[in-house]
């Protein structure tokens, strides 16, 4: 599965991961481990934490954890009590902030959930698949400049018989200029959409007109190309599931937000105030 649910939330998956799968009379996610001045510390506010520590840490042994998160928690709620009463501006966004995050990232969970089973990967995998073939290849080279001007003069000089790779070397501003400007082997998606298009529409051997990208002008010559054998399911289950989730995530958020009362009221402020973070402690 893609990462696509957690851009929501990085303590999403942590808190599902936090729920108590064990009876209760077993340590659950709402034993209490500790308390500081009444406050209590559970084992679930423990996992939580340690979800959301950076990959170095994940590797520690668990009572080296289990302490030194403790220990942490700990020291946040001693600073916490001796803070002013009631909370900052501050403190009360990035919880709401928190908040809407994890409920949204709750139900696109759910949605996700609901929509990957074998049945539907299979049925998927069956459609992108039906002709048998894992679609076309093709090899490219390219030769990237500034100026539609400048790729016009190189055109010129190959149809004189200059040599692609060549032209390539000394002129491309591209990262493949260096190896005459060779892309190697692509697939349909893999390649910005004027860039594809216009290999789409070459036969083989040809040399493009100037084609305009956000990167500037190309002049592309199509190698090779070729029909890719079809995977099997296994080979492509990760990549099926993917677009079963981004499928489902789109389909859920625009099921609600066709549904809802959406009324835009700050539009006209001045959009660099967003970048303003001493707004915050006014």
């Amino acid at each position: 599965m893609s990462n696509r649910v957690t851009f929501l939330s990085g303590a999403v998956l942590s808190l599902f991961m936090a729920l108590p799968a064990v009876a209760e009379d077993k340590p659950g996610a709402d034993t209490v481990i500790a308390s500081v001045n009444g406050t209590e510390i559970t084992l679930g506010h423990m996992i939580l934490v340690q979800q959301n520590l950076p990959q170095q840490y994940q590797t520690l042994p668990s009572d080296v954890l289990f302490n030194g998160i403790l220990d942490q928690i700990i020291q946040q709620t001693v600073l916490a009590q001796s803070a002013p009463e009631g909370d900052s501006r501050l403190v009360r966004l990035s919880i709401d902030n928190e908040r809407r995050a994890l409920k949204a990232g709750e139900v696109l969970q759910v949605a996700v959930e609901s929509a990957i089973n074998d049945v539907a990967v299979q049925e998927l995998f069956d459609a992108k698949y039906a002709d048998g073939t894992g679609g076309r290849e093709f090899n490219a080279s390219h030769i990237l400049v500034e100026t539609e001007e400048k790729a016009l003069e190189l055109i010129a000089l190959l149809e004189g018989g200059a040599d692609f790779a060549e032209l390539a070397k000394e002129h491309s501003t591209g990262p493949s200029g260096p190896n005459g400007g060779q892309l190697g082997w692509f697939g349909e998606g893999m390649m910005v959409p004027p860039f594809e298009k216009a290999v789409l529409e070459m036969a083989v051997g040809a040399i493009s007109v100037p084609v305009k990208t956000q990167f500037g002008w190309h002049v592309i010559k199509l190698n090779d190309a070729r029909t890719k054998a079809a995977p099997t399911l296994d080979e492509v289950r990760a990549e099926i599931e993917g677009e079963l989730e981004n499928a489902a995530i789109d389909a859920r958020i625009k099921e609600l937000t066709d549904a809802a009362k959406i009324v835009k009221d700050g539009t006209d402020i001045d959009p660099a105030l967003v970048k303003r973070a001493d707004l915050l402690t006014e």
